[in-house]
């Protein structure tokens, strides 16, 4: 299994903007990601997508946050952020990462679907 820290939410008015780090990590010879996300949650709440990325650098974004958001991962591809623009109210949630991929040796590889603690953004005035 694969080890997600996100890292950079807080508090934040409206109108304002964040950056959210998540990076994942493995252990085993072999460590292949094959796709990055984010979810938010509120409480009451079903787990929502907000964007998504593959290792091809195709993106997918929830309709809510389109135009507003955008993801991107960095050169090592183990590492992902999530700039967040013209942040609202109904932004408000637990922002939780997600790894996809294959991790171990050539003989034995293992997949996962791996997810970080989640951190808080909340956008109030």
């Amino acid at each position: 299994q694969a080890q997600v820290v996100e890292s950079g939410g807080g508090l934040v008015h409206p109108g304002g903007s964040l950056r959210l780090s998540c990076t994942a990590s493995a252990s085993g010879d072999i460590f292949k990601i094959n796709s990055m996300g984010w979810y938010r949650q509120a409480p009451g709440r079903e787990r929502d997508l907000v964007a998504t990325i593959t290792s091809e650098n195709r993106t997918d974004y929830g309709d809510s946050v389109k135009g507003r958001f955008t993801i991107n991962r960095a050169s090592t591809k183990n590492t992902m952020y999530l700039q967040m623009n013209s942040l609202k109210p109904e932004d408000t949630a637990v922002y939780y990462c997600n790894a996809k991929g294959h991790n171990g040796t050539y003989y034995y590889l293992r997949s996962f679907s791996s997810w970080g603690q989640g951190t808080q953004v909340t956008v109030s005035s």
